[in-house]
C-alpha cells in the first residue's frame, strides 16, 4: 500500500526533497530515499510501505525502554521495513536491512482495534526507524488518543524539526536511542551517518514540543566506549535536557556484521553510569544486564530505593500516590504509575 507522503517539497525538475528525517534525501523522479520505501513517483514523493508491517508484538513498555513513562503497563509495539540508519550492529536487521517491502496490511484503524483487543494501554512504533514511516505513524496516533491508547516512539533521533512538529500532541514519550555516546568517528564509521548532531537538534525540539523524552546509549566494546565521549554527552544531556532525564547505558551483544565482538563489560558500563551521575543526571540506568542494582530508580535527594526491577519487570514500588519520595518526600517525575491491578498487600509485582 502506497501513500503519498507529507514531509517533502518539490525542488524542480520532478526532483523532491524528503523532509522527514535528517538526511534530507533529494530523490529525482522515479527514485528512493536512502530508506528505501519513500519514493518519488512523477514528481510527488510517496511513503511505499504505508500500512505494511512485518513486526507486530505485546510488549511491556519497560522493554522499549521506558522506565519513567507509564511503568508496567503493555504496548503493542510495531515495525516496518528498513531504516535511515546504516548501522553494522543492527539486532533487526532481519527487517531494517530489508530491500523489499514486506508485512502484513494493517490499516490505522484496524492497528487500534488490535492494541485495544490485545489489552495494551498503548501503541509503540518501534523495531525499526519510525520516522521513515512517519504518514502511518500519525494516523495512527490521532485515532489511537480518540480510544484512550497513549503513543510511543522508539528512535535514533535522525529526525527533522518539522517532523518533530507533526509529533506534537500525537506522540507522547519517546526514547532516543545513541550509540557510542554519539561519537562522530562512530557515527560516521558504525551508523552511516555525519554525526550526531542532528540528534541533538531533534532532541531540542522533542522538549520544545513537550514531548517526555528518555535517553539509551548503546555502549560497544573498544570502538564506541570512549569516557570522554560520554562525559560530552552526559554534560550535554544534564544541562540542555535537564537533569531529570532518564539515560540508559545498554550493554552490546554482538549481531549482524559485528558478531566477532565481545558483549560490554559491566565494569565499563558502571564507568559510563558514574560519569553520568558525577554530571548531575539523577537518574541513571544500565540497561540489557538484569539483576543488577542499576536497574532500579532511587531518590536522588535520599538514595532511598523507589523502583525495583528485574529484566523486563517490576516487583517493588514506593513512590507515594502523590508522585514522591516516602521517606524524604522528594517529587519524581514518573508519568504514570505501576496499575492498581497489580498491587498485592502494597508490594507491586508486575508479569
Amino acid at each position: 500500500m502506497e501513500k503519498e507522503a507529507i514531509l517533502w517539497r518539490s525542488i524542480g525538475n520532478n526532483r523532491v526533497e524528503c523532509i522527514a528525517c535528517a538526511r534530507r534525501c533529494k530523490i529525482p523522479d522515479g527514485g528512493r530515499g536512502f530508506c528505501f520505501i519513500r519514493s518519488n513517483k512523477d514528481g510527488k514523493l510517496y511513503l511505499d510501505s504505508y500500512g505494511k508491517l512485518e513486526a507486530v508484538q505485546l510488549d511491556p513498555i519497560e522493554k522499549k525502554p521506558f522506565n519513567h513513562f507509564m511503568p508496567g503497563s503493555y504496548v503493542l509495539g510495531v515495525g516496518t521495513s528498513s531504516c535511515n540508519f546504516g548501522c553494522l550492529f543492527c539486532q533487526n536487521h532481519n527487517i531494517s536491512k530489508e530491500r523489499e517491502i514486506k508485512g502484513v496490511d494493517i490499516s490505522p484503524k484496524g492497528l487500534v482495534d488490535l492494541a485495544l483487543q490485545s489489552g495494551a494501554q498503548g501503541i509503540a512504533f518501534t523495531y525499526n526507524e519510525p520516522t521513515i514511516f512517519i504518514e502511518y505513524v500519525l494516523d495512527v496516533a490521532e485515532l489511537s488518543h480518540k480510544e484512550g491508547l497513549f503513543n510511543v516512539f522508539v528512535t535514533n533521533g535522525y529526525m527533522t524539526p518539522e517532523a518533530v512538529q507533526k509529533m506534537k500532541g500525537l506522540i507522547d514519550a519517546v526514547v532516543v536511542d545513541f550509540k557510542g555516546n554519539g561519537e562522530e568517528k562512530f557515527a560516521n564509521k558504525y551508523e552511516a551517518i555525519v554525526s550526531s548532531e542532528s540528534v541533538k537538534s531533534a532532541l531540542l525540539s522533542l522538549k520544545h514540543a513537550g514531548i517526555h523524552i528518555e535517553i539509551t546509549d548503546l555502549i560497544i566494546p573498544q570502538v564506541g566506549d570512549s569516557l570522554e565521549a560520554c562525559d560530552r554527552l552526559t554534560k550535554w544531556i544534564s544541562n540542555e535536557l535537564g537533569p531529570d532525564t532518564p539515560v540508559m547505558f545498554t550493554r552490546f551483544h554482538p549481531d549482524y556484521k559485528m558478531l566477532d565482538y565481545s558483549e560490554t563489560p559491566l565494569k565499563t558500563l558502571v564507568s559510563h553510569y558514574n560519569i553520568a551521575k558525577s554530571n548531575g543526571l539523577k537518574f541513571v540506568y544500565i540497561g540489557n544486564v538484569p539483576g543488577t542494582k542499576y536497574e532500579n530508580t532511587y531518590c536522588p535527594k535520599c538514595g532511598e530505593e523507589l523502583v525495583s526491577r528485574s529484566g523486563f519487570s517490576i516487583y517493588g514500588w514506593k513512590i507515594t500516590a502523590s508522585g514522591k519520595c516516602p521517606k524524604c518526600g522528594e517529587k519524581i517525575p514518573m508519568q504514570g504509575k505501576v496499575p492498581e491491578a497489580f498491587s498485592y498487600k502494597g508490594i507491586r509485582v508486575l508479569y
